[in-house]
């Protein structure tokens, strides 16, 4: 879609919406580029067969009424013989009802032929619009709502499809079927006609698009408000737990009542102006009906016209008036349907904040195990916050594990992100065997770092869904070997249905300990050249964390390991320690170097042990 505007940061990682222009004519080109690139099965011949379709409907439908008048005027007791006449009747009236049948059919044949061409163009705008939402940074998907975001996305989506069938198939060719009207009235009839008609439309044309520009901020109104509160009931379902918990249940149905009430005063706005613009536009219309009907009656009177002709000049006008009708109809419904769009528009004009260079490279194959690790004087500062990492520097060599541990706001998730290049450096750079990370392709990076978060999120799926996600060519005894290290065998064996278990949205059906064993399992099946352990044990009880803490100890092997901890106990054979405060480095050594130098960390562990 086209879209216009910049997005421009206050502070790096903000997220900006852009400032989104329209235009009609650049925004119908884009639509036509993504029909053409939609991959419909049958499309260079469904679209000019489905346009021939609605021109060849729209000519019949013009053509009939000329041909009921002619039919209607050979009955004139001057037109000859009964048997003429009747014969005459007959095969103008047979062509009349031909013509009105194609006139009718034609759309339905159209539809059918170019339905395929309109659903695979509202996939694919949902597939586009979906997967750049999925490449657009870490600060906006924490900055909005994910029911917000995929009404966003299913919206925009369907507006594509309306698109296409009211400005292809109703608007262009409700404008050559005016001009056809008016070139037969003229011909046929009377200039004075065509005159009539064409001001009434004119009229009834300005008339629309002033009321309904005028109610284009009342369907933004209904639009915010519907987002609101999609928003809102979305949040909630997801996190029902915490809702739950705290009570809140009336709290938060509170927010959603006001919401909907919020909802139901813009749509009570928008419905009334509705009606408000479909009374005008009644008005404008009988008024031109009756203007043409009383034209025609005098120029009967005064022997310039015959009866069938009159016929001809209402059915003209009355197959005028039904697209005409549409017109307006359809007329409210593209804005409308730009206005759904919008948000869209502005997602799709987000730029990610991590791509990949143009030079990107794979990374090589590693000659050793593990991969070497080094971050060269690193600064990264979030947005509206003090820095989260000044000027760190530290070398994680091939096999080797280094934690990094210091108070919270220390800058140690920001030393994750950045390993895992989720947000990019300011200043240094993060480099894996030698390669600055922003060299390097994300495939390739995804492929050799796997993480275990504190916070393991799951799929609403089965146990193995889950931890195959990582390897979807893993072979089934790849997964249970993935299982068994991570401590879940004998978890998955007492499950009613094994690994072929659903675990719940977002794996609320498995405790704390579960699902972070299975987030375990699913980073070893990635085999990763780089393992990062993210608090990875911090939900573990003490006998299954011991459990893990040996696993974990064996499959270091081989492997470099970046450890943020914050329970110490798990680090102490850690080959190095990084200790983070307010985002640098205060020290660094093996466990009992640091505990000899009795500083940041030596207090650290004395009041965790003093507490334990």
């Amino acid at each position: 879609m086209h879209a216009g505007g910049d997005r421009r940061f206050a502070t790096p990682g903000a997220v900006s919406p852009p400032t989104v222009t329209f235009s009609f004519w650049a925004s119908m080109a884009d639509l036509w580029r993504l029909v053409m690139r939609s991959g419909a099965k049958g499309l260079r011949w469904r679209l000019p067969v489905s346009l021939a379709m609605v021109f060849v409907g729209k000519l019949a439908g013009v053509t009939a009424p000329v041909m009921l008048g002619d039919a209607i005027n050979t009955l004139s007791p001057a037109a000859g013989s009964a048997v003429g006449i009747g014969a005459d009747f007959v095969a103008l009236a047979l062509a009349f009802a031909g013509l009105r049948l194609i006139s009718s059919c034609a759309p339905y044949v159209r539809d059918a032929i170019f339905t395929t061409v309109s659903q695979s163009t509202m996939a694919k705008a949902a597939v586009e619009t979906f997967a750049h939402a999925l490449a657009l940074s870490l600060d906006f998907h924490q900055s909005k709502q994910t029911g917000m975001l995929a009404r966003i996305i299913d919206r925009g989506a369907r507006s594509t499809d309306f698109l296409i069938r009211s400005v292809v198939f109703n608007l262009g060719p409700t404008a050559v079927e005016l001009v056809m009207a008016l070139v037969v009235m003229v011909l046929r009839l009377d200039w004075r006609f065509a005159a009539t008609t064409f001001v009434t439309i004119v009229i009834y044309t300005v008339v629309t698009f002033k009321i309904t520009d005028w109610r284009l901020s009342h369907r933004r109104e209904l639009n915010e408000a519907d987002s609101r509160s999609a928003g809102l009931s979305v949040d909630a379902m997801m996190n029902y737990e915490t809702v739950k918990t705290f009570g809140s249940e009336t709290r938060t149905v509170t927010k959603y009542d006001a919401a909907m009430g919020d909802y139901v005063v813009a749509s009570v706005k928008a419905n009334t102006s509705l009606s408000l613009l479909n009374g005008v536009q009644a008005v404008i219309l009988t008024i031109g009906l009756a203007l043409m009907t009383v034209l025609a009656g005098l120029e009967v009177m005064q022997g310039r016209m015959r009866i069938g002709d009159v016929t001809v000049a209402i059915l003209l006008l009355t197959g005028i008036y039904q697209p005409l009708n549409m017109l307006g109809f359809n007329y409210r419904e593209i804005r409308q349907a730009f206005i759904d769009m919008e948000q869209m528009v502005s997602l799709a004009a987000l730029k990610p904040d991590i791509v990949d260079a143009p030079d990107a490279q794979d990374l090589p194959p590693s000659a050793v195990h593990g991969a070497d690790v080094a971050f060269e004087g690193v600064t990264y500062q979030h947005d509206a916050r003090s820095t989260g990492l000044r000027e760190v520097s530290f070398h994680a060599p091939p096999g080797t594990t280094t934690a990094i541990v210091g108070p919270s706001g220390a800058g140690k998730t920001t030393a994750v992100r950045l390993a895992l290049r989720l947000i990019d450096p300011q200043a240094g750079r993060v480099t894996l065997d030698g390669m600055d990370l922003r060299q390097v392709s994300q495939a390739s990076l995804r492929r050799a770092v796997a993480l275990v978060p504190q916070d393991v999120a799951l799929f609403n799926d089965t146990v193995y869904a889950n931890i195959g996600f990582a390897r979807p060519d893993a072979t089934p005894e790849e997964v249970r070997k993935a299982a068994e290290d991570a401590e879940l065998g004998a978890f998955i064996d007492g499950l009613p249905n094994g690994m072929s278990t659903m675990v719940g949205e977002r794996g609320l059906k498995l405790s704390g300990g579960e699902r972070q064993r299975v987030g375990i399992a699913r980073a070893l099946l990635a085999n990763p050249r780089v393992l990062i352990l993210d608090e990875a044990t911090s939900a573990l009880d003490g006998r299954t964390e011991e459990a893990i803490q040996a696993t974990l100890r064996k499959v270091r092997a081989g492997r470099t390991t970046l450890v943020v901890a914050h329970r110490l106990s798990t680090i102490v054979d850690a080959d190095q320690i990084v200790v983070l405060r307010r985002g640098k480095i205060v020290e660094r050594g093996t466990h009992s170097e640091l505990l000899e130098k009795a500083g940041e960390y030596a207090a650290l562990w004395r009041r965790q042990t003093r507490e334990h």
